[in-house]
């Protein structure tokens, strides 16, 4: 089923065409598509414009558990039962398959941010999965259109006990978060595979995790009916954990000029005539979105739309504050102090519970 964010309606009820369940969907980067995968080994791309189906294919055995899309949303990857990673491009064409864990995957993730290879110059991104051999495969893609994909193997991380239920990248890919089995949560250094930490507050397997985007902040969910938040203390950062470029923090004060000399910075050189005729400085650079970059700056293409949103969005990274205020509704109201097992008041339909560990891990409870 898909429904509307904004007051959730339902729009559509879109069925995989062999009738099998579906066992894992995902939006593209930018939502104009959504794959599903389903239990026989299905896989659908649909049009979220006409939320008809699109393409469709299948993968030789197993159910289709794990998928994930390339940054540029022309390229996805799913995981099957099986162990095997499939990679597709947008027209659903199989380029490639890769037997990644022996007793099946679980989930997988793919970096927003790519990295260089420090030899060729190529620019990779890192894709991690995770299965139920206990392990977490990093892997590093070179998506290319000439090429189809290209895959390498980085390493294995080992941290976990039982099988790895899921994984999810960092916004900046420097640290890989993963849920497992074994209760435990274990945050990983993705350039060096180091443990930095490992949380151990759920009760039951653990199944999913996120990093916000934007702030130093990370949810977990377990079959112990809970998600827990936890906040970074950045004033300690991780080995890595580096701006390269301070000047990146005065953005809104970026003439027209600096804002040119980023676009070469970032390969994108053919932009520099269009922003500058827009008249187009860092603080107008900031407040682009995928609407302004199609209704008024014209980019028609996707995958340029994408690429300059991406940029935008790691200049916007350097200019929020690192300091996250925790929400009023978690203080109390006379002292100020983080609440811990605050009464459920009448009239309110749920209470929180807050754990401090880590500068804080709010539990929720929804009643």
């Amino acid at each position: 089923m898909v429904w509307d964010t904004r007051n959730g309606r339902m729009l559509a009820v879109l069925e995989q065409p062999s009738g099998s369940p579906v066992r894992v969907c995902r939006f593209s980067p930018e939502s104009a598509y959504l794959v599903s995968g389903a239990a026989d080994g299905s896989v659908v791309l649909w049009n979220m414009q006409s939320l008809k189906l699109y393409r469709s294919g299948n993968v030789k055995d197993g159910s289709l558990v794990a998928c994930a899309f390339s940054p540029n949303g022309n390229f996805f990857v799913t995981g099957s039962s099986c162990g095997d990673l499939t990679f597709w491009d947008d027209k659903m064409r199989c380029l490639y398959n890769e037997k990644a864990h022996d007793l099946g995957v679980t989930c997988c993730d793919i970096s927003s941010q790519p990295i260089s290879d420090g030899e060729h110059g190529f620019r990779y991104f890192q894709m991690a999965s995770c299965g139920q051999d206990n392990q977490i495969k990093l892997w590093l893609i070179l998506f290319a259109d000439f090429l189809g994909v290209e895959l390498k193997y980085k390493c294995t991380l080992n941290g976990h006990s039982a099988p790895v239920l899921a994984c999810a990248f960092s916004y900046d890919g420097q640290m890989l978060v993963s849920g497992s089995v074994d209760k435990c949560v274990i945050i990983y250094e993705t350039s060096t595979g180091n443990t930095l930490h490992t949380l151990s507050q759920h009760t039951r397997y653990v199944t999913t995790c996120a990093f916000a985007p934007y702030s130093p902040l990370l949810a977990t969910g377990s079959m112990d009916k809970t998600v827990n938040i936890w906040q970074f203390d950045l004033k300690q950062p991780c080995a890595g954990n580096t701006v390269e470029n301070e000047s990146k923090v005065t953005v809104e004060d970026w003439s027209e000029d600096d804002v040119s000399a980023w676009l070469c910075a970032q390969d994108l050189a053919d932009f520099v005539g269009l922003f500058k005729m827009n008249n187009i400085d860092g603080k107008e650079l900031l407040n682009l979105t995928k609407e302004s970059l199609t209704n008024e700056l014209k980019i028609e293409s996707l995958g340029l739309r994408s690429k300059v949103l991406q940029k935008i969005e790691e200049l916007r990274m350097t200019t929020i504050s690192v300091s996250v205020t925790i929400p009023d509704e978690f203080l109390c109201p006379i002292t100020r102090e983080l609440m811990k097992d605050p009464v459920i008041a009448a009239g309110f339909s749920r209470f929180l519970r807050l754990i401090p560990n880590m500068r804080g891990c709010a539990r929720t409870h929804l009643v």
